[in-house]
């Protein structure tokens, strides 16, 4: 396949698309630290059309704020990295698009901006579904260390991805 990206981040947008194809849903993602790497992994992908519906890079704050209506008093309290940002991102780009599943990542890619609390490396995500209950909040905070600028974005784009996957369904117990 031509491609800019790594071989691994487009295979697994292949995944993406090839199983959110198969079950009928729709994605959205709203990137902050990778900048829209996510969105550019899956556009990769032939037919992506047929699943991929929209991305949002809000890499500002105030980005956030105007384009998703992340709260400022979340950005305030929580800080830019953390879950109830991304929780905010997820269900915002679920909101703003036609998707059935929306994937947020916030995080610091480096090399500067790290903190003793939220070293460089650290990376939030979440993800919203339609019609989820709201307070059925999925979301994570991985620390991936320093793995350079181009590490941390790419093991980010991956995890993302990951959480596009569609999960298997649970039946209830007998």
């Amino acid at each position: 396949m031509d491609t800019l990206l790594p071989q691994v981040l487009v295979e697994a947008a292949l995944r993406v698309i090839e199983a959110n194809r198969a079950a009928g849903r729709r994605v959205a993602v709203a990137e902050s630290c990778t900048g829209g790497l996510v969105s550019a992994a899956l556009t990769e992908v032939q037919g992506a059309s047929d699943v991929f519906d929209a991305g949002f890079v809000t890499y500002a704050n105030e980005a956030k704020l105007s384009m998703l209506g992340v709260s400022s008093d979340v950005l305030e309290t929580f800080g830019a990295v953390s879950i109830a940002v991304a929780w905010s991102m997820a269900q915002a780009a679920l909101r703003k698009s036609g998707a059935d599943v929306a994937v947020a990542i916030t995080g610091i890619a480096g090399p500067g901006g790290g903190s003793e609390k939220k070293p460089v490396g650290t990376v939030v995500f979440a993800r919203a579904e339609r019609d989820a209950d709201p307070a059925d909040i999925h979301a994570d905070r991985k620390a991936f260390g320093d793995l350079g600028r181009g590490g941390i974005r790419l093991q980010a784009a991956l995890c993302a991805l990951e959480l596009l996957m569609p999960r298997p369904e649970v039946s209830p117990a007998p």
